[in-house]
């Protein structure tokens, strides 16, 4: 069985042992409502007192939508830099180089397993709670099918980012103050709480060329406007930042394998 099968069958195992954890999926939905319902207030004032209907060439209700996918994206997170710097530092992570799945590969195989359970549970209850407070929001059928390449690459990116996190704790006591700064330039950066259409205008192509855009603003966008011409920029914004990410977790992860063989395992 090569690697590919080997991921399969391990994400696959991953997704099911998701669906058994039923309360930690209502938990997020359920602060998804709560985000949502403040959001919707605070952008009823903003649009009113801006006087328009659309702000970035979004709706009120688009603009929910897509606060919506943004924030299912993020909360649908598993905790992937955190498990990797407990494996460093309790030496658990032994156990799992003698799999017969290289380790990058296995925790990847978990990691988008149990994130796509998460993501449809909470994707699915913010779309009902949008149809509750401001009715049905219409979508190209286009935006679903770039939304449906753009995501997984999304989730491949973000997973990388965690793992060069995570592996810092071969030289780190303690990797949460890196990942809060991570987590948090995920989310201001990236454009989880407003669209980088609305940041000035200097700003934005410095925010759009970075990694963090094409892991939230840029798909959410994909669905929203559905657009052939934007979303070659957008993949090939997502294809750097996987090689780049790439890249320096290879060296990472190998050079903290290095570490573990000099102090004797």
């Amino acid at each position: 069985m090569n690697s590919v099968h080997k991921c399969f069958f391990v994400g696959l195992i991953s997704a099911r042992s998701s669906l058994a954890y039923a309360g930690e999926v209502i938990g997020r939905s359920l602060f998804l409502v709560t985000v949502l319902y403040i959001f919707l207030q605070l952008w009823k004032v903003t649009y009113r007192e801006m006087q328009t209907n659309t702000m970035s060439g979004l709706s009120l209700p688009q603009m929910l939508l897509y606060l919506t996918i943004t924030e299912s994206i993020l909360l649908s997170g598993p905790r992937v830099a955190q498990l990797i710097d407990e494996e460093v530092r309790t030496g658990s992570l032994a156990i799992s180089l003698v799999r017969p799945l290289a380790y990058p590969l296995y925790r990847f195989a978990i990691t988008i397993g149990e994130r796509f359970v998460r993501f449809f549970f909470v994707a699915v209850t913010g779309w009902i709670v949008l149809l509750c407070l401001v009715g049905p929001v219409s979508v190209p059928l286009s935006g679903v099918a770039l939304f449906a390449i753009a995501l997984p690459l999304a989730f491949a990116i973000d997973f990388l980012g965690s793992f060069i996190i995570g592996t810092c704790a071969f030289w780190f006591e303690d990797t949460s103050g890196l990942f809060l700064i991570y987590s948090r330039m995920t989310m201001i950066l990236g454009g989880m709480l407003i669209p980088l259409n609305l940041f000035p205008q200097n700003v934005q192509p410095i925010l759009k060329a970075l990694p963090f855009s094409a892991m939230v603003n840029g798909p959410a966008e994909a669905l929203l406007h559905g657009s052939f011409e934007a979303f070659p920029q957008l993949v090939l914004r997502q294809v750097v930042a996987l090689t780049v990410f790439g890249i320096i977790a290879f060296f990472l992860y190998r050079a903290g394998l290095q570490r573990i063989s000099a102090n004797g395992g």
